[in-house]
């Protein structure tokens, strides 16, 4: 060989030994000095408790109001609550009544080929109101009276605020430099955001507004503030309660939220209207939970995708909106597209409010949404490493770790996450992260995409 050649040759040497030795420093710039279990990424709770002057005050409220089967019957609410669906929109019927038409149709010609029949039209009809009713989800609207809203407390407060804690817990953990001063929780019901919104935020918030259209769950809402009867020293100051937004078009909040109030609303013009506004009157952050459905997770992508494509409709502030969580990217969600279609959900474990002595660890399935106003994070925009989330449970295996990621390409991804190939900072990284959590994906290992995929 020319000594050119052993020249060409050792500097080729050299700048793969400074590529290979470059990669662990970048992944360990991602720590930002943090234990590998407690990685930037990781947003998972442990098991949520309810605040204990909220527990204390919703077993006075329960136990002074003396309801008559109160654990099944917020039993079966529940269940209620989990299975019901969004109504057929009036689109959607008539495209079924027209197919099924045409089917009924088609079936009398075959029997009746020559003779002329008059009644035809009106058969048909029949048979295609007769099936439409038979086979179109019916749905129940709910009227919540002090006693349905009594029942929903059992039934739901402890999960309900363990759904909102972990979605706001996001906010709180990656941007800690956010402090909101107020904030306006749409479908408010018995209060959980503020409650949750206060246990994370603590006196920053200086204004709480809760809306809903039942005045009987806002009574409700005060006692629970009240410790559980109506004082004039709430346990959280400046919550204001109200059955209407807020008019004004330029008056916003710091921090907005709707939790399990969507899926209420029975059309879909409906759940738009108030998406826009509730869009409006956000400052920072938006924060939409549903159920972990499959209708939960339609609903949420609905908000997601009029909010990102209509953008320009708002003209008072032309912040872009920016997708927080948990999508790590603006494309179609692949959930959606993937068939068949599989809910994008997490979980969180919580306590539940003991109505008999001992408490139970229950897990909350739900779906969330996180956009904001304000500047995406600077490790989103790293040159080294996209963030990816993980959309199922974490598998820790010998030497390997089994993920499940929605990638910042808008792909789906099963991923099998070793030291050797990602390095030691990602490998333990993942082993250290849930459900739920962010784990970031090195440009690095792009090349070996194929040989990963499982």
């Amino acid at each position: 060989m020319s000594h050119c050649g052993s020249k060409n040759l050792h500097s080729i040497l050299l700048i793969l030994k400074c590529q290979s030795s470059a990669a662990p420093l970048e992944q360990a710039d991602f720590l930002k000095g943090a234990p590998h279990r407690k990685h930037p990424g990781v947003t998972n709770l442990k098991t949520v408790h309810l605040p204990e002057q909220l527990q204390g005050a919703a077993q006075s409220v329960l136990k002074s109001a003396e309801v008559k089967s109160l654990s099944e019957r917020a039993h079966k609410l529940s269940n209620f609550l989990w299975s019901r669906k969004r109504a057929i929109e009036s689109s959607q019927l008539r495209e079924k009544a027209i197919l099924l038409e045409k089917t009924f149709l088609e079936q009398e010609r075959d029997i009746h080929t020559d003779a002329i029949d008059h009644k035809l039209e009106a058969r048909i009809s029949k048979r295609v109101l007769s099936e439409l009713r038979r086979t179109t989800y019916h749905r129940t609207p709910l009227r919540y009276d002090e006693d349905l809203g009594l029942v929903y407390m059992a039934a739901r407060l402890a999960g309900g605020y363990a759904a909102a804690l972990r979605a706001l817990n996001e906010i709180k953990k990656r941007d800690p430099l956010f402090v909101p001063y107020s904030l306006l929780d749409f479908g408010s019901g018995l209060g959980t955001c503020t409650w949750a919104s206060h246990t994370l935020w603590g006196d920053s918030l200086k204004e709480y507004v809760c809306v809903d259209s039942s005045g009987d769950m806002n009574t409700l809402a005060e006692q629970l503030l009240g410790g559980g009867s109506e004082v004039d020293n709430p346990v959280i100051k400046q919550v204001y309660f109200r059955q209407f937004l807020p008019v004004s078009p330029t008056v916003q909040f710091d921090l907005v939220i709707a939790a399990f109030s969507l899926s209420e609303l029975a059309t879909l013009d409906e759940r738009l209207n108030v998406i826009f506004t509730l869009w409006r009157k956000t400052n920072s952050y938006l924060v939409l939970v549903e159920n972990g459905t499959k209708d939960g997770h339609q609903i949420l992508m609905e908000a997601r995708d009029i909010i990102l494509k209509r953008e320009e409709e708002v003209k008072h502030d032309l912040r872009r909106p920016s997708m927080f969580a948990p999508c790590t990217h603006e494309l179609p969600c692949p959930k959606l597209i993937k068939q068949p279609v599989v809910p994008c959900n997490f979980t969180q474990f919580y306590y539940s409010l003991p109505l008999t002595r001992s408490q139970e660890r229950q897990q909350e399935k739900f779906s969330y949404l996180i956009i904001s106003r304000s500047a995406e994070e600077k490790a989103q925009k790293s040159e080294h490493w996209d963030m990816t989330r993980l959309i199922a449970q974490v598998h820790r295996r010998p030497r390997h770790v089994q993920c499940q990621l929605c990638c910042a390409n808008g792909e789906l991804k099963q991923l099998a996450v070793t030291a050797r190939r990602h390095g030691k900072d990602m490998y333990r990284c993942a082993r250290s992260s849930d459900w739920g959590d962010l784990l970031p994906m090195f440009h690095a290992e792009d090349d070996t995409k194929n040989d990963e995929m499982q």
